[in-house]
């Protein structure tokens, strides 16, 4: 796609976007670390939401998972999974709590430091902070077809990034490395499929994420030594 064209969200779009971002905010405006470095990335973030949009909150800083679990228990928040994952060996492990049963819902909790490229892989899609949910502030992001959204006024208009990788980074305050890095991903994607993540495992109530990280760390060599590295 090469055309940049312009949708007009309907009455319904634009009532399904209030709805999760009311969701959205009652999250983000539990105690604590939870309110003070949450953000909505995503589609959310963006306004293009549809019936299968996902309500995805990051907490940017490296935080005790429990102080964040106890946060959204003291605003009657049920959790459905605790899930631990990593995508590659060389990302951030990551806690994932789920607050819904078809997981559509979830907080995600950095176990340690994003890598630069890593926090800028989410302001590639758009993000919000919590304070921004509100007023309905909607910002530029790209999708995973390799098209940028950009809100109006009535809805969005939508072009693609792929020749416009410079322009793309610029407008989003990213470095062009990962929007290419994005772009290389998402098309192999497109010929291959999705391919497996590198660490994916449910987390008992009964144990912190923490101490899960490190129960796998142990038997993981891989993950050990990322951890190593990071702790370094």
């Amino acid at each position: 796609m090469r055309e940049r064209f312009e949708v007009t969200y309907s009455q319904v779009h634009w009532s399904n976007f209030r709805n999760m971002r009311d969701k959205a905010e009652q999250i983000g405006n539990a105690r604590g670390e939870l309110k003070r470095s949450a953000i909505i990335h995503g589609s959310l973030s963006r306004g293009d939401v549809d019936e299968q949009s996902d309500i995805d909150i990051l907490i940017q800083n490296e935080v005790s998972t429990q102080l964040i679990e106890s946060s959204l228990e003291s605003r009657g928040f049920h959790t459905y999974l605790r899930e631990l994952a990593q995508a590659t060996p060389m990302h951030s492990p990551k806690a994932h709590i789920y607050l819904d049963s078809e997981q559509k819902i979830a907080v995600t909790i950095p176990i340690r430091a994003l890598r630069s490229l890593e926090a800028e892989f989410y302001r590639f899609g758009g993000t919000v902070g919590s304070k921004d949910l509100a007023d309905l502030t909607r910002v530029p992001g790209c999708t995973k077809r390799l098209t940028i959204i950009e809100p109006t006024e009535q809805g969005h208009t939508e072009s693609s990034i792929i020749g416009r990788e410079a322009w793309t980074a610029n407008l989003l305050g990213i470095s062009v490395k990962i929007v290419e890095e994005r772009i290389r991903v998402l098309e192999r994607r497109d010929k291959v499929g999705r391919t497996g993540i590198f660490l994916r495992i449910p987390v008992p109530d009964e144990i912190t994420f923490e101490e899960a990280l490190t129960r796998e760390a142990r038997e993981n060599p891989a993950l050990r030594r990322t951890l190593r590295v990071r702790d370094s």
